[in-house]
């Protein structure tokens, strides 16, 4: 039987670029997707998978996360001494969410990359399995995403890559697993993972998407990544990144790695377009908005 998985790493350091201005003092993990910052449902998603100890891996200016969690006992008896009961329970609920997932938070350092925050906050892990959930994705599944990765990691004891169908049109978005086995109901054995590929060249009609089951051999992969980065860096040529992908792939070569097909809706939140669907999508399916907005397009449309 494979570890439980209880611990997960939020990569929260990124400066938001493609999403400039907006982000440039608010960081993009805080826009919000309906009623709540983006973060927020990463959160939930994994405190509802049975998650108890969620590290957020942070850089300057991200301040507005940590102040979102954080009990604010100041307001809440404002706004009860006003009446405004529901408001300090949604206050008070929100905290309640940082204390079950055990927030902690941690400044990145290292080489640039998706992969140097996994690696910084892996001092934590010891030999544990860790699920790494990007905070600009957001699932909207009947089973959480989160618990999907579990449920797979359970059942085979590797690494394990949330995956989607891929229009293969769109392959230069995404990094694309080179599939080895099919295994039914949506698990699939990887080899690798091709970053971007052209139509022509992408190796599955699948793409990985921003959600992750690392064991310690990745971790190993990603300090031996660091390594070569700062050996490159001594020697004055390009040191590149650390990527996580990268890791995978190297850990891959000899190792069994999975995919999970994930059932539910994906929206990305990293681009302005994408973000904005992400919006439409969430207040469409709200009991009280959507009507309005369905309207609002009934009239524009006439």
């Amino acid at each position: 039987m494979p570890p439980t998985i209880r611990r997960a790493v939020i990569p929260a350091a990124g400066l938001g670029s493609r999403l400039l201005p907006l982000t440039k003092a608010t960081p993009k993990e805080m826009l919000p997707v309906g009623d709540k910052p983006v973060v927020e449902h990463t959160v939930r998603e994994l405190v509802d998978s049975g998650i108890t100890d969620i590290t957020i891996v942070v850089s300057g200016g991200k301040s507005l996360i940590q102040d979102h969690f954080r009990p604010n006992p100041a307001l809440v008896r404002q706004l009860r001494e006003d009446g405004k009961v529901a408001y300090a329970d949604a206050v008070e609920e929100v905290a309640e969410l940082a204390r079950r997932g055990h927030i902690t938070y941690l400044d990145q350092h290292g080489p640039y990359g998706n992969g140097t925050p996994v690696l910084n906050a892996a001092r934590s892990f010891g030999d544990e399995p860790v699920l790494v959930l990007w905070p600009d994705d957001v699932f909207v599944a009947e089973v959480p995403r989160a618990q999907q990765l579990i449920r797979a990691y359970e059942q085979t004891g590797c690494p394990v890559l949330a995956l989607l169908p891929m229009d293969p049109a769109d392959s230069r978005r995404y990094g694309v697993p080179v599939v080895k086995e099919d295994l039914g109901d949506g698990m699939l054995r990887i080899t690798g993972l091709v970053e971007k590929p052209e139509p022509e060249a992408a190796p599955s009609a699948y793409a990985a998407i921003g959600g992750y089951v690392v064991t310690p051999g990745i971790v190993d992969e990603l300090r031996e990544q660091t390594r070569l980065w700062y050996e490159a860096e001594r020697r004055g040529g390009p040191a590149g990144e650390v990527y996580l992908t990268d890791a995978l792939n190297a850990y891959a070569a000899h190792h069994a790695v999975y995919g999970q097909v994930i059932r539910g809706e994906w929206y990305d939140t990293g681009n302005p377009a994408d973000y904005l669907v992400a919006q439409m999508a969430h207040a469409l399916a709200h009991p009280e908005y959507g009507p309005v907005l369905r309207e609002l397009v009934r009239r524009i449309d006439g």
